[in-house]
């Protein structure tokens, strides 16, 4: 996926989780035109309001400013997930079993790298949608990224 690396990641929960926050996840994205984007994903019970976002990027960009686990110049974002939350961890295609959603793969599976159906979870290391009267079954390592399909 289209997350960052672990060492940035832990950095990141040593700040939201004493806040309070539920760190949803973290991308980091490289533009081609150079610089990058670095989007923290955080949420509570309650939602998140755009004040729960300033005061994690301030406490956040005051951290990595110190820590510099970046050598490249990047802009850093604070985002609640949304309605369209995307799912990072394991544990999260479990937890959101039974939802539609979207996923994009690195590279061609099956002869494609898009899918959207529903949600059977998570098994040994594959994700499991429901899609075009199928199950597939999706290497958990070639997800590139899997957001929630919102239902109105």
């Amino acid at each position: 996926m289209s997350s960052a690396p672990e060492s940035l990641r832990v950095i990141i929960a040593s700040v939201v989780e004493p806040m309070g926050y539920e760190l949803v996840g973290v991308e980091y994205r490289t533009a081609t035109g150079g610089g990058a984007l670095l989007r923290v994903y955080i949420d509570t019970d309650e939602g998140v309001k755009l004040d729960d976002c300033a005061a994690v990027s301030r406490q956040l960009s005051a951290l990595l400013d110190v820590e510099d686990p970046i050598g490249d110049a990047y802009d850093l974002e604070v985002s609640s997930p949304g309605l369209d939350r995307p799912l990072f961890k394991p544990e999260d295609f479990d937890r959101y079993k039974g939802h539609l959603v979207k996923v994009t793969l690195r590279e061609k599976f099956d002869g494609r790298r898009r899918y959207k159906g529903l949600l059977g979870g998570i098994e040994d290391g594959y994700v499991l949608v429901d899609a075009d009267g199928e199950r597939w079954e999706l290497p958990l390592e070639l997800i590139d990224q899997a957001r929630l399909v919102p239902e109105f």
